[in-house]
Parts: structure tokens; sequence; C-alpha cells
């Protein structure tokens, strides 16, 4: 069963067809380039997909963020895990137009506590580009460390661990 969670502002619910244009359009743009981007149509179909499989094959995948009243969507919050990431990773994004207004921090955080107090997970790790710095802030904010020693699919990305 994939959860619905809600913080202050935001419900965290299950991604829908709705959810594919603009999550389309995200992975097709310049804003893409620390997610693997900009992707074709096929490859972000293929993300898409992952986000949703992991919570039958997993037990975690992906939410989507949306406002609580008026049902805006802002953007996705996710743990992935499996044969590309050697640990659970926690990892959000958030679309252009909602960007700065901290809904990011508010999700990640909401899925860091569900994935420790309901799937008990000793910890999380975020995977970055090492030129994505509001990430790397957001993470921090988190109260998430870099990690060195981390195991990483990317060797040149970063690693924050959340405790």
């Amino acid at each position: 069963m994939i959860p619905a969670l809600e913080t202050e502002r935001l419900i965290l619910r299950p991604m829908t067809m709705s959810d594919w244009p603009a999550y389309e359009a995200l992975m097709a743009s310049d804003r893409s380039q620390y997610m693997g981007g900009p992707l074709s149509r096929f490859a972000a179909w293929g993300l898409f997909c992952h986000d949703i499989a992991q919570w039958q094959l997993m037990g975690h995948g992906a939410l989507m963020m949306e406002a609580r009243g008026s049902g805006e969507v802002f953007g996705q919050v996710g743990i992935n895990h499996g044969p590309l990431f050697p640990e659970h990773e926690l990892g959000w994004f958030v679309y252009e137009h909602a960007e700065g207004r901290g809904y990011a921090f508010e999700a990640a955080g909401a899925f860091r506590d569900w994935a420790r107090q309901e799937r008990r997970l000793p910890s999380l790790v975020s995977y970055m580009d090492q030129e994505n710095t509001r990430s790397a802030r957001l993470a921090e904010r988190l109260g998430a460390h870099l990690d060195v020693d981390a195991a990483r699919p990317d060797p040149k990305d970063i690693v924050y661990r959340h405790y």
C-alpha cells in the first residue's frame, strides 16, 4: 500500500497519470541536469514508472507534493533503492513555479521520518552532483552531513547522510 502523508501545507500522495505531463516536461528541461537530464520522453517514462514500481518491489518509492486545499502539485519526494543505488536514497525535485518556498524541505523531512518510523530504515543518503548547491543546502537544513566514505552510484557524486 502506498501511503499518503500530510504536513502543515502538503499532502504527499501516490503518483497518477495526471502527474505525467509536468514530470515529462521537467525531465526534458535543463532543470533536470542534476538528475541525468535532459531526458528523452522514453527515458523520462522509464523513471516515472520506476518511481511507482518501487512501491511494489521495495515497499517505498515516490510521492507527489500537493498543496493542501488547492491540489496544486509542487514536485516530488522519493526513496530509491535497488540495483542502481548502494543505499536507500532520499531524493526530491521541485517544479520551477514552487521553488524557494520550503516545500522540498517540508516533504523530505516528513518522508524521512516516515522511512524511520514505518520502514525502520536506520539511515538514508542523498546522492547529488557536486554542483547542485541548492540540494546540498537543503540536505544540510534537514540535518544531513557529508559522508565522503559512502558508496555512490556515480563516483563524481557527493553523498549526504541523514541520521
